[in-house]
Formats: structure tokens, C-alpha cells, sequence
């Protein structure tokens, strides 16, 4: 039975568009769950204790190569810090903000801005243009997340106004775009020892802030909502969604792997409308068809 595991591990770890497709659905849900909850459980709290359980419970598995990796880990101290901050504590803790302000479709909507922020971060600091299947393939699954923006009226672009929770959102975008970018630049270490340091970091710079929010009167319900909010992004969103993403970014590069971020509306807004009550519409599908062919022709070399 190990070995069996064993074997279906090691394939999965091989299998780059299976998991980023993974990827999409845990964030996904994490997204609906986040707006479902809000006002709930605070922002900032919930941010905090999502990479504080993750960590805990990857620790003991990650020890033994956290103990050979930590000499490469701490020589690059300060990009450990910046993925921390990036990829975990503003990252997060913005979106869960964001939802406070938005809707779930709206919020689903645009992290599938992901990718542009992901392939400008490459370009700024390594030099990293993108192909041109892999822009046409950006460019496809934007106008099919613009299709569902625009309820199919594109007209109506110039009357889009963008609240607070929106430019939260962006801001979140922009910050794990950096994170994609950066990431093929860590150091040669097992998944769990990188994964373990830096949700520990991004627990460690949201700390204070938690503190203060609770302080400050925001505090979380103590009931089974909030019991449940916090074991699904401990664990899908969290521990396995990053070890998917990042595993995935290794094996085709961040530019190729940011496209599948344009499936998170796929995948979310068939959750917001099963669990939240939000209307499906024709032009959903034809946005979900754009952003599918878009995400193949941008993921293939």
C-alpha cells in the first residue's frame, strides 16, 4: 500500500498541468469560502492562522530535509524573506481584506489578471519575455474572463468602476506576481523544507498585525464556521495548493504555469453559484470556452 502511494505521488510530481489545475481549484475555493465567511472570521486572523496551521502540520514531515536544507535556506535569507512576504502574509491577508468589500465572481474574476502581473515581473527583472503562443494564449483567456466581466456587453467597459475590495485585490495580485516571478530563483531544496520556511515567515510578519486586530475589538466567532473555515485553508488552499503551484513552476517555468491562474473563474464562479446563490448566464460559457483554449494554447511550448 506505501509503495503504491509512493508510485502515484511520484507521478502526480511529474505532472505540471494536473497540478496547477489543482492549484486553480483549491485558490478557487478559497476565494468563495473567503467571501463566504467575511465579516466572519477577520481578515488579518484568518491570514495568520492559515500559515501558522499549515506549517505546523508540514513540519514534521519537512524536518529531516529542513535540518540538510537550512544552510542553502539561511545564505539566501533576504529572497526567503521576500517570497515570505509576497507569496504568504500581503498576498493573503489583502485578498481576505478585499473580500470584506467585493463579490466572490468579482474577486474570481481578477486574479485571472494574474498572469499579465506574473509575465511583467519576469520581464522587469530577468529579462523574460513571453512567447507568442504563450501571449496569444493570455490574451484569449483575458477576453473570455472580460466576457464574464462584461456580462457579453463590452460596451459597457467604460462604465466599470472599481471598488476598494478590487484594488485590494489587484494589489494581492500584483504582490504574488513578484513571488511567481522570483521563484525559479530559489534555492535547490526539497519542496517541504522551502514551503515550511516560508509560510513560517509570512505567519511571523502577520503576527503583529493579527495581534493588533484582535486588540483593536475584530475578533473571530469561536463556532464551527469559523472551525471549518480554518481546516480548509489550512490544508487545500494552503499546504497543498502551494506545493502544487510551486512544484509546478519548476517544471515549466512561471510564465507557462501563470495561465492556469485564468481557470480559478472556471472553477469559482461554478462554486459561487452552486454555494452562494450567484446566476449563471449564457456568456459565462462562452468566457469559460475563451479562458480554457487560451490556458491550452498558453501552457503548451
Amino acid at each position: 500500500m506505501i509503495a503504491r502511494f509512493r508510485s502515484m505521488f511520484g507521478w502526480l510530481a511529474h505532472q505540471p498541468y494536473l497540478l496547477l489545475s489543482l492549484t486553480s481549484l483549491f485558490w478557487a475555493g478559497n476565494i468563495v469560502l473567503g467571501r463566504a465567511v467575511a465579516g466572519h472570521v477577520p481578515p488579518v486572523t484568518l491570514s495568520c492562522a492559515r500559515w501558522i496551521g499549515a506549517m505546523l502540520l508540514l513540519l514534521p514531515f519537512a524536518w529531516p530535509h529542513l535540518r540538510h536544507d537550512w544552510r542553502k535556506l539561511r545564505a539566501h535569507w533576504r529572497l526567503m524573506i521576500v517570497l515570505s512576504a509576497t507569496g504568504f502574509a500581503i498576498n493573503n491577508a489583502l485578498s481576505y481584506w478585499g473580500l470584506q468589500y467585493t463579490q466572490a465572481l468579482n474577486a474570481l474574476l481578477m486574479q485571472s489578471s494574474g498572469p499579465l502581473f506574473v509575465a511583467l515581473w519576469s520581464l522587469l527583472l530577468f529579462g523574460v519575455r513571453l512567447s507568442w503562443m504563450q501571449a496569444i494564449g493570455i490574451a484569449l483567456s483575458l477576453l473570455g474572463v472580460l466576457t464574464i466581466i462584461l456580462r457579453g456587453d463590452f460596451a459597457a467597459l467604460a462604465a466599470i468602476q472599481l471598488n476598494r475590495g478590487d484594488l485590494m485585490l489587484a494589489a494581492a495580485l500584483c504582490a504574488f506576481g513578484l513571488y511567481s516571478a522570483l521563484m525559479p530563483k530559489r534555492p535547490a531544496t526539497h519542496p517541504l523544507s522551502l514551503i515550511v520556511v516560508t509560510t513560517g515567515g509570512g505567519a511571523l510578519l502577520l503576527l503583529p498585525f493579527a495581534i493588533m486586530e484582535y486588540a483593536s475589538g475584530v475578533r473571530p466567532s469561536a463556532d464551527w464556521i469559523t472551525a471549518v473555515t480554518l481546516a480548509y485553508v489550512v490544508i487545500f488552499p494552503s499546504m497543498l495548493a502551494y506545493l502544487c503551484f510551486n512544484r509546478g513552476v519548476a517544471l515549466i517555468g512561471p510564465n507557462r504555469a501563470a495561465p492556469f491562474l485564468h481557470l480559478m473563474p472556471v472553477f469559482g464562479s461554478v462554486m459561487a453559484i452552486v454555494l452562494l446563490g450567484e446566476k449563471p448566464e449564457l456568456f459565462h460559457l462562452a468566457g469559460y470556452a475563451m479562458v480554457v483554449a487560451g490556458v491550452f494554447i498558453a501552457a503548451r511550448r
